[in-house]
């Protein structure tokens, strides 16, 4: 078993065209034995965005704190606030962005290990 805290984690800033203001924490991972899944926690700032992108896997989300909208291909945004649940499938489109004046929008992704 392994148990650890988010503020023991490494927080890293993402440096990729189109992110503003997103880091991410890696507290689960394939290091870690996981046979399956792997958790990222990312943190988009006020007014931040990750990039627009796809990729062939799902990914699993719980926004643990803030609201923002997860944005897809068309550009319709579809709003997210603290205790709400997203799934995006393979090869959709899509970003995260923060909508608040104020305060991270902090949530967890879950991704198979070997896209972690």
């Amino acid at each position: 078993m392994i148990v650890k805290h988010l503020k023991s984690v490494e927080k890293k800033r993402i440096e990729m065209e189109g992110s503003d203001g997103v880091s991410v924490q890696k507290p689960i991972t394939s290091a870690d034995g996981t046979p399956s899944y792997s958790f990222r926690v990312f943190t988009i700032a006020a007014g931040g965005t990750t990039p627009y992108h796809t990729h062939g896997w799902e990914h699993l989300n719980y926004i643990i704190k803030g609201r923002g909208a997860l944005v897809d291909a068309d550009g319709t945004e579809y709003p997210v606030e603290q205790g709400d649940f997203a799934m995006v499938l393979p090869e959709e489109k899509h970003c995260y962005k923060n909508t608040a004046d104020d305060g991270d929008l902090v949530m967890i992704c879950a991704v198979p290990k070997e896209n972690e």
